[in-house]
């Protein structure tokens, strides 16, 4: 596992090491989708070179995709300096649906297109080698000295561009010199990691840094410890459950996102229950009641769609789906069940005996082989059987549900609601 991934979480590691940086400059900036409309500019430009018969790999295949990117470049440092009626957020938007439906339209021509659109999206870091680890090193090592060497202005126009124009800097000649440099950073990662890796190793990181420190080096250091946190969970998750490891990267970091955002809500709770008391809970009591109500009322109004809240329910207390079923629907609904057990250790039995077999482990002869494969169709078709039946049970009882349970969750939920939502306006006519 070690041989394997070593090359990869390298990779990961000079991907943040640079992102974070450029992300904290493109957050300050406003221009959050900046980094995507590039990286979708520079895959479009990879597009255009796979359609002229270069592989992704090739230096040609590069400097297509740094044409392009340049030229967006340009487009986003103009579009800041000349500030008319139209946002930038919204020229950017443009180019990043104008490109991505061109990308389309040319892949649309290329051979095994699909698989050139995945490739562009998540990538192949799997796949990465030591050469291109350390070619992506030294571009990135030199765009970090650079940076550093004229950290002032670029600094300035990020962070403080009112102050910039008004200490004359000459703003739209740094401002392509930023846009430039990204544009380098964006090309160069696009290539190895697709798209959506390089969004979210410019994006979630500096954002998890702001929510959690003051001051860029700060808010830097957060960044670069949770682009290494997460390169490293989300490469072991991708190997022990066989994911798509871009994919898996990126789940990650959204994973992490959320849990940040949620302990940052958790804790400006408790601070108010600190500091009001249990009457600051009324808001989120409110809501929950209302969520309680609207999941009462679809359950009375549309009993057969899926209400996965009482799904899991079933599941973890088996007594709440047997409580709307008789006694002859409790005895089918347990015999299926069981019935399916059964069938699924039966068919992981076999499946395995196929495997062997496929791989030469076991000899078997064609005649056993192909009475496997029968009874392996044989039995999926019988599990099947036995979940139909399951769901049509689920389905009596969610009838039965429907007015013993959805219409009390419905009165409840928004009647508490509506109590919450007087309450809260009597505490506020009152202070």
């Amino acid at each position: 596992m070690l041989d394997l991934l070593a090359i990869p979480l390298l990779a990961c590691l000079v991907l943040t090491g640079i992102h974070v940086y450029l992300g904290l400059h493109v957050l300050a900036r406003g221009v959050i989708f900046a980094d995507l409309a590039l990286a979708q500019v520079a895959a479009l430009g990879l597009s255009v070179a796979a359609l002229a018969g270069h592989s992704l790999q090739s230096n040609a295949a590069y400097w297509y995709a740094l044409a392009f990117t340049v030229a967006g470049a340009g487009l986003f440092a103009v579009s800041r300096v000349h500030r008319g009626s139209v946002p930038q957020e919204a020229i950017i938007g443009i180019a990043y649906a104008v490109s991505a439906a061109l990308a389309v339209l040319v892949v649309d021509r290329v051979p095994q297109g699909s698989e050139h659109i995945k490739q562009l999206l998540v990538g192949s870091i799997l796949t990465v080698t030591p050469g291109e680890v350390a070619a992506l090193t030294a571009t990135y090592a030199v765009i970090g000295v650079v940076h550093w060497a004229i950290r002032r202005p670029l600094l300035e126009i990020s962070f403080d561009p009112d102050g910039a124009r008004a200490r004359g800097r000459a703003f739209r000649a740094w401002d392509f010199v930023f846009y430039l440099s990204f544009g380098f950073v964006v090309t160069s990662s696009v290539r190895l990691v697709g798209v959506l890796l390089v969004f979210a190793y410019l994006i979630v990181p500096a954002v998890v840094g702001i929510l959690l420190a003051h001051g860029v080096a700060a808010r830097l250091l957060v960044g670069w410890g949770i682009g290494v946190g997460v390169s490293v969970v989300g490469l072991l998750a991708s190997w022990a459950w066989d994911l798509p490891t871009g994919a898996a990267i990126v789940s990650t970091f959204g994973a992490l996102l959320a849990a940040v955002a949620l302990g940052l809500a958790s804790w400006s709770v408790i601070r108010q229950v600190r500091s009001d008391g249990v009457r600051a809970l009324t808001g989120i009591a409110t809501a929950a009641a209302a969520v309680v109500g609207l999941a009462g009322a679809l359950l009375l109004a549309v009993p057969r769609m899926d209400h996965l809240w009482l799904d899991w329910l079933e599941q973890a207390a088996p007594a709440v789906r047997l409580l709307f079923l008789d006694a002859d629907e409790r005895e089918a609904d347990a015999e299926s069940r069981r019935a399916i057990h059964e069938g699924v250790l039966e068919l992981d039995r076999a499946r395995r005996i196929q495997q062997e077999a496929q791989w030469g482990t076991r000899p078997i002869s064609n005649e056993m082989q192909e009475r496997v494969r029968q009874y392996i169709a044989g039995r999926t078709e019988m599990i099947t059987g036995d979940r139909m039946v399951l769901v049509a049970l689920k389905q009596r009882a969610r009838e039965r549900q429907r007015y013993l349970l959805g219409l009390p969750m419905t009165v409840a939920g928004f009647g508490a609601a509506a109590a919450g939502v007087w309450y809260r306006r009597l505490r506020r006519a009152r202070d």
